[in-house]
């Protein structure tokens, strides 16, 4: 099958690099010109631009976009429209917010063209291991980019969650859950680096509990990883950023009347981790001082 991939970055690069392993054809197009050269180094077709990627592909056609969430991917489909014929399938692979999804799909909808929205999970091991594809949109259309969806997953990885704007959806509900899990992993295993009088080795730890334990998983393997890689995390400034999906599941949950606070109090930790003024625990450290007279350690940085 022949796809149009808009978008060479860390996911895009390597999800064309896989299509192109299953024996697809793939027209790339990024505005970083080294980008497209390697894909085509790797046999894909090169394209100047949105539009002459389009043109590159035959009717009905079918174009990929891992792009950041919001201008990026509406600019794309602006430039998109002209080139668009009756039963082209634009499919978004990115983190957008799903009601724009919903949004996008109607208006291409009414040039007789589909839209598809997929969440994409596995990150850069997608490559070897195959990605986890939530993919919402009409049944057709998704039927339609099943050889392209069963080349880019691992084994069951992928299926029609829903209609338009149920994939990105999904992913992001995902994406919550999977702050959740993570924020708990690192507050438990903080907390035995912190019990010093038992001396507990880290990496002997999750190397136990990677095998049996109710609590393995594929975080706690990168967990491992890492702290054998680095077993102080030296060089590692303590700042998480959000991509944005963690915000929007928070917000859902409070226009559905769904209590989430574990989602909700990871969101606040990544937001929290920013905060290199500190104002806010400086102020809380000021407020025990004046209620109670608790000391206050000073800080030589900031008179």
């Amino acid at each position: 099958m022949k796809i149009g991939m808009i978008g060479l970055g860390r996911m895009g690069g390597i999800m064309s690099e896989r299509l192109l392993a299953a024996g697809h054809e793939v027209v790339a197009f990024d505005p970083r010109l080294e980008a497209v050269e390697r894909l085509s180094s790797l046999g894909a077709l090169g394209a100047a631009s949105v539009a002459t990627l389009a043109r590159q592909l035959e009717a009905p056609r079918a174009i990929w976009m891992m792009l950041p969430a919001g201008n990026p991917v509406e600019e794309t489909i602006d430039a998109l429209i002209d080139e668009i014929d009756q039963g082209d399938i634009v499919i978004d692979g990115g983190n957008s917010y799903y009601r724009d999804s919903m949004r996008r799909a109607e208006r291409l909808a009414q040039l007789g063209a589909h839209f598809i929205d997929v969440g994409t999970s596995g990150g850069i091991w997608g490559l070897t291991e195959g990605f986890s594809l939530m993919v919402g949109g009409k049944v057709a259309a998704v039927e339609q980019m099943r050889p392209i969806f069963e080349a880019l997953a691992c084994d069951q990885g992928w299926g029609r969650v829903g209609s338009s704007g149920a994939g990105h959806f999904t992913k992001m509900i995902h994406n919550g859950i999977e702050y959740g899990m993570m924020q708990a992993l690192v507050e438990g295993l903080a907390i035995i680096r912190a019990k010093e009088s038992f001396a507990l080795d880290l990496e002997v730890v999750t190397e136990i509990w990677r095998h049996g334990s109710v609590v393995r998983s594929w975080l706690l393997d990168l967990s491992a990883r890492a702290i054998r890689a680095n077993p102080n995390l030296e060089g590692i400034e303590p700042l998480v950023a959000d991509s944005g999906e963690g915000r929007w599941a928070v917000a859902e949950a409070i226009e559905l009347n769904v209590p989430a606070p574990v989602i909700t109090t990871s969101l606040i930790e990544r937001i929290a981790s920013r905060d290199q003024v500190g104002f806010g625990h400086r102020l809380l450290a000021a407020l025990r001082a004046e209620f109670g007279g608790h000391a206050i350690k000073r800080s030589g940085g900031d008179g």
